[in-house]
This record gives structure tokens, C-alpha cells and sequence, in this order.
């Protein structure tokens, strides 16, 4: 069994971990430059990184945020059914979790380098080298989140 997490959004990113907790896979959330998720470069690297494993998917779930422009509103809510329906292709159960739910379980705030931190420590072998990894480092922690409440 793999545990899938997805970060959503245009720097979010997908994690995978295994049925012991360990690290297994991650990737980004790849787009073009208009920001349309390309849903199929990202659905060939986690078909890849499964290689037929049964998975259970949770996403993070998110909404606009005050004071966000409509564009970027409209940006957001775009990534964000395009990782909906990448959640949905894995013909298996998708659980939805909040940030504040995740977070608190896991003894988190809603700082990105704790975040980054705490995913470093816990799966030293996972490519979180660069700052810009957060999203990868949170899409592996919304996977252990799974894992220990599952």
C-alpha cells in the first residue's frame, strides 16, 4: 500500500510514502506558462513511481484566501481541480484534509520551512534539498499524515 499526498496549487507537489511510513516517490506539480497544470506529464511519473502498488490518496483541501486577487483566484482554483482530478485517477479512496487538520496532527504551523524541516528529518532520502522543494515536503507530509490516521 502507498500513501499518496498532494499539495495542490501551481508550486505544489505529490508525495508517496509506503506502508511502513518510508519515503517512496515525489514530484512537482508541472505547468506551462500560462499556469495550466499538465496533468499528464504528472500522471506518467506517479504511474511510474507506483508501479501497480494499491494506493489511497488524501488532498490537501484548500480555498481562495482573503485579499487574493481574481486572477489569481481563478489560477489557484484551476491547479486545484487539475490535482482533483489527479487524485481521481487512482480509482481508489480520496480523503480531503485541511491544512489546519494535517498541521496540527503533525505538531506543525503554517510555516513552509518547518515544514521542510520536519520532512528533511523524517525522509532524508527524498530530493528536499532546495528551499523550493517545500511543496514536495508538504505533499509527503499530507502522505504521513495518512499513514499514522489511517
Amino acid at each position: 500500500m502507498l500513501y499518496v499526498g498532494i499539495d495542490p496549487g501551481l508550486t505544489g507537489a505529490w508525495g508517496m510514502i509506503d506502508h511502513h511510513g518510508c519515503y517512496w516517490s515525489c514530484g512537482d506539480m508541472h505547468h506551462n506558462e500560462d499556469g495550466i497544470l499538465d496533468t499528464e506529464r504528472i500522471w506518467d511519473e506517479m504511474c511510474q513511481a507506483k508501479d501497480g502498488m494499491d494506493t489511497k490518496v488524501f488532498i490537501e483541501k484548500v480555498h481562495s484566501m482573503p485579499k487574493q486577487g481574481v486572477s489569481s483566484t481563478f489560477k489557484f482554483g484551476m491547479a486545484f481541480g487539475g490535482a482533483l482530478s489527479l487524485a481521481r485517477r487512482f480509482k481508489t479512496e480520496m480523503v480531503m484534509v485541511t491544512p489546519q487538520l494535517w498541521k496540527k496532527t503533525l505538531v506543525l504551523n503554517s510555516d513552509k520551512q518547518q515544514s521542510l524541516d520536519m520532512a528533511r528529518e523524517i525522509f532524508p532520502q527524498a530530493p528536499l534539498r532546495l528551499k523550493k522543494y517545500n511543496g514536495r515536503a508538504e505533499a509527503l507530509l499530507i502522505a504521513l499524515y495518512g499513514f499514522k490516521n489511517d
